[in-house]
C-alpha cells in the first residue's frame, strides 16, 4: 500500500498563520479542523472533497476531537472554553468554560467524559460536557501536548514536553496513575495501537518512540525527518503517519520495524493532519496554499 493524492479542498483564506488539529466524524466522513488563524472550525465533506461550512467563535482554535456520540469538541485556546458541536448540524450546541488555554483533548466514551489538557496552567481537567461540570483537576509536571484515551486499561495518556514523559490518569477519578519516561526529548504527537498494546510517541528531536502499554517500557524507535506534530496510526495497514512541518512532509513508518516506508512531500508549515480509518484517507492541511490535500491508501 502507498498514499496516493486524490484531490484538494480549498479552505477559507487567512492573513497569517494556519491550522491546528483535525479529526474525522467516521459515520459521515466529515472532517473538522481547527483554523487557528481565523478563530474558526472548518467543516469538510471528505467523500465529496469539498468545503461545507465554517463554525465561528473559536479563538486560537487548537484541539479538535470527534466522538462516537455525534459530538465534536473544539478547544478555543484564546477563550478558555471548549465548543461542543453537533457533527450533523455542524453547529455549536453549547460552550464549556475550562482552563485558561485548553489544547489537548481525549474522550472517554464509556463515561462520556472529556479530558482537557491546558498549556497555560499546566493542568488536566476531567469535564462532563453535558452540564459543564469539572469532575477532577490534576497538576501536570510540564507543558502537555497530545492526549489519548486507552480503552483497554481505562485511563488517559498525556504527552509532556519537559520533562519528557507520558503521564497516566485514571479515567474513573482523574487522579494521577503513573509516569513513563520517554527516551527522546519533546514528546508531541501520540496515538495508540490497542491490538498490540503500544503507544507511539513522536518527539521533537526527530524520533518516534514505541512504548509498551503494559508497563511503559520502550519497545522500538524510528527516525523521522524533523520536529513532528500530528500522528495517526492506521490499523488496517500497520502504518503510522507523522506530519513534519519543516521541511513539510508526512513520514510513513512500518509500526512493526519502525522503519520509514515512504515520505510524502507536502508544504512548509504543514504540521497537522486528519485520518479517516474507514475510508483510508489522510487529510493534510496546507497553511500557505490554504487548502487540504487528500490522500488515499491504494
Amino acid at each position: 500500500m502507498s498514499l496516493q493524492p486524490i484531490g484538494a479542498i480549498d479552505l477559507p483564506r487567512h492573513p497569517a498563520g494556519g491550522f491546528d488539529h483535525g479529526d474525522v466524524h467516521l459515520p459521515t466522513g466529515r472532517v473538522f479542523v481547527a483554523h487557528t488563524a481565523n478563530g474558526t472550525v472548518e467543516v469538510l465533506d471528505g467523500e465529496q472533497c469539498r468545503h461545507l461550512s465554517t463554525i465561528p467563535g473559536c479563538p486560537e482554535a487548537s484541539g479538535v476531537l470527534c466522538t462516537d456520540r455525534g459530538l465534536v469538541f473544539a478547544a478555543a485556546r484564546g477563550g478558555g472554553r471548549v465548543l461542543v458541536i453537533d457533527a450533523l448540524a455542524a453547529a455549536v450546541v453549547r460552550e464549556v468554560m475550562v482552563g485558561p488555554k485548553p489544547n489537548g483533548l481525549a474522550w472517554d466514551g464509556r463515561r462520556k467524559h472529556l479530558l482537557v489538557a491546558d498549556v497555560e496552567d499546566l493542568r488536566a481537567r476531567l469535564i462532563d460536557p453535558g452540564n459543564g461540570a469539572c469532575l477532577a483537576a490534576v497538576v501536570l509536571p510540564g507543558r502537555p501536548r497530545w492526549a489519548a484515551y486507552d480503552a483497554a486499561a481505562d485511563r488517559f495518556l498525556i504527552n509532556i514536553r519537559e520533562p519528557a514523559c507520558v503521564i497516566l490518569l485514571s479515567a474513573d477519578s482523574g487522579e494521577a496513575a503513573g509516569r513513563w519516561p520517554v527516551s527522546s526529548p519533546g514528546p508531541h504527537g501520540l496515538d495508540l495501537d490497542l491490538d498490540t498494546a503500544r503507544a507511539f510517541v513522536a518527539c521533537d528531536d526527530g524520533m518516534v518512540v514505541a512504548l509498551d502499554l503494559a508497563g511503559g517500557h520502550q519497545v522500538g524507535r524510528g527516525p523521522i525527518a524533523g520536529e513532528p506534530d500530528a500522528v495517526w496510526y492506521n490499523p488496517a495497514a500497520a502504518r503510522l503517519y507523522v506530519a513534519v512541518g519543516r521541511p513539510g512532509l508526512v513520514d510513513v513508518l512500518d509500526i512493526r520495524s519502525m522503519e520509514l516506508l515512504e515520505r510524502i512531500v507536502t508544504e512548509e508549515g504543514a504540521h497537522t493532519t486528519a485520518f479517516d480509518r474507514l475510508r483510508q484517507r489522510l487529510y493534510v492541511f496546507l497553511p500557505r496554499s490554504g487548502c487540504a490535500s487528500v490522500y488515499a491508501e491504494r
